[in-house]
């Protein structure tokens, strides 16, 4: 007999995902500031990418330690402390104007991107593992707290100053941990851990060659998603002349649908499995990077009339956004479908593993602005950075392929043999 949702469950994963939306906009916040911070401080485009990446660092390190530690006490308290650690640094953004300060402080503010670990745990636990994936999917719809930043952010720079940001996503964190606290039922005990698991019992599973599999999906779809997400306001602002607020107008196309349809995603891994779902996601992104990753060209071709014929190739910015908006609904499924896995394989310690996972999938969404910021510099074309993000998928595919694609064959072969 399948059992009704409670309204616990229904609080729990409602609170987790609001907070978790907070977190992430304040956690992808410099995507925004850091367009007039460039201006101001006289930027390039690589210490504009450590900029904005600097605290995408500190919430994917921080990713693998919260989450154990919520295996062990609790989401609750986690997620609460977490929060609150974070009001009087995102205040302070406000107060600085200096890139290394900026940069210290940046590094600080972005411990609330760790929430993801704290949060997918907590949620997790709460549902039967016939309805995690649909729960989780739910929870990691709080991506979406990017595309709040898009909408948000830029009215408040153009109204009164990029120091406006940082001094309302403060009041808001605020109010969000006193909403949490009050709010948020307790967890019962066996949603934890037991104390006889030991902090190397936890890590063991850093040896699990699956672990590191499921890292590098995610750090394709969420890493991708992170780093595309702080990069694409700027890649509109340079590539096609737009202003600020049009630009991240612009790049909430890709920003909202990827975060709100990971619920969508979790549906779909709960119903066809991980492995379906994310081959599709990796082909889907291949073929969408294959088009954006073609530089503007033009082709000059002598007739025999002697007169060229010049064509171009590339460039057209609407045709690139329906590409980039195909991308992030792919990505949006991705993100549910790589935990899908996680909660199918290691329904013990979830915290941890999505601690792993999340980590090196945000240090993805760290590196990226930063090797795109290189990349720029160097070859002075902005879809280079298509280029390195189309290699990361093939890799991606290849894995999956070697891993999953040829032994389910190979199976399936054997098994017709016998019969």
């Amino acid at each position: 007999m399948t059992k009704k949702i409670t309204g616990e469950q229904i609080r729990a994963v409602a609170l987790n995902t609001i907070a978790f939306t907070v977190c992430f906009a304040v956690w992808t916040m410099f995507s925004v500031i850091g367009v007039p911070l460039k201006q101001q401080l006289g930027l390039n485009d690589a210490e504009f990418g450590l900029l904005v990446a600097m605290p995408i660092l500190t919430g994917s390190l921080m990713r693998l330690p919260l989450g154990m530690l919520t295996d062990k006490v609790g989401g609750r308290i986690v997620f609460f402390a977490l929060m609150a650690f974070t009001i009087v640094p995102i205040w302070l953004v406000s107060e600085l104007d200096h890139y290394w300060s900026l940069l210290l402080c940046g590094f600080v503010v972005g411990v609330a991107g760790s929430s993801f670990s704290v949060g997918i745990a907590a949620t997790a636990r709460w549902f039967s593992k016939k309805n995690q994936g649909f729960a989780m999917g739910i929870f990691g719809a709080g991506n979406a707290g990017a595309a709040v930043t898009k909408f948000v952010a830029p009215s408040l720079v153009v109204g009164f100053g990029w120091t406006m940001v940082p001094k309302v996503y403060a009041v808001a964190m605020l109010v969000m941990v006193v909403a949490y606290w009050v709010l948020m039922p307790r967890e019962p005990h066996h949603h934890k851990v037991g104390k006889h698991v030991t902090f190397a019992d936890q890590v063991k599973a850093l040896k699990d060659p699956r672990v590191w599999k499921y890292c590098q999906y995610y750090s394709l779809v969420f890493g991708g998603y992170v780093g595309v997400s702080l990069w694409m306001t700027k890649y509109y602002v340079s590539e096609y002349g737009l202003g600020l607020q049009y630009a991240a107008l612009m790049a909430a196309i890709f920003v909202l649908p990827s975060g709100v349809i990971r619920a969508a995603g979790g549906w779909l891994a709960d119903r066809f499995g991980a492995h379906t779902v994310t081959w599709w996601v990796m082909w889907t992104t291949l073929i969408c990077l294959f088009y954006m990753a073609y530089p503007p060209t033009t082709i000059s071709i002598k007739t025999i009339a002697g007169d060229p014929l010049v064509f171009t190739v590339g460039g057209n910015m609407w045709m690139f956004t329906i590409a980039l908006f195909v991308m992030g609904i792919a990505w949006g499924f991705g993100k549910a479908s790589v935990f899908k896995y996680i909660s199918d394989e290691y329904p013990d310690n979830i915290g941890v593993v999505s601690g792993i996972v999340g980590l090196i999938g945000g240090m993805g969404g760290f590196l990226l602005p930063i090797m795109f910021g290189v990349l720029v510099d160097i070859f002075h074309f902005n879809s280079v950075i298509w280029m390195l993000v189309f290699g990361v998928t093939g890799v991606s595919l290849i894995w999956m392929w070697w891993t999953e694609r040829k032994p389910m064959a190979a199976g399936l072969r054997t098994a017709e043999v016998m019969e």
